[in-house]
């Protein structure tokens, strides 16, 4: 048996899957995943910087480095996050009247 669709019935599915292909664009936008994981990490070289032994700081010739780092990590990962925020992904343009996607 063949199933019979009518033409709303196919520009209903057609717009609910674009839907969908818009939003798992905007989902996966490679600005998130950057931005995210530097601000994880950022993080956890911040703890690591935090919880430096004195030591630890001698041999950096008395520079908390993993805190500055992390602090630079953080930083960046939120400007990220920020760009995507001010700027997100345009929606792709909706095709003209009589042309065809292949």
């Amino acid at each position: 048996m063949s199933e019979h669709f009518s033409e709303r019935d196919l520009q209903q599915q057609v717009s609910d899957l674009e839907t969908r292909s818009t939003t798992a664009a905007r989902l996966f936008d490679i600005r998130r995943i950057i931005g995210g994981l530097f601000v994880l990490y950022g993080v956890i070289v911040m703890i690591a910087g935090f919880t430096a032994s004195d030591a630890d700081i001698d041999k950096a010739q008395g520079v908390n480095i993993n805190l500055w780092t992390g602090l630079g990590m953080l930083v960046l990962g939120l400007l990220f996050l920020l760009w995507l925020k001010l700027r997100p992904t345009a929606p792709p343009p909706e095709p003209l009247p009589g042309e065809r996607e292949e």
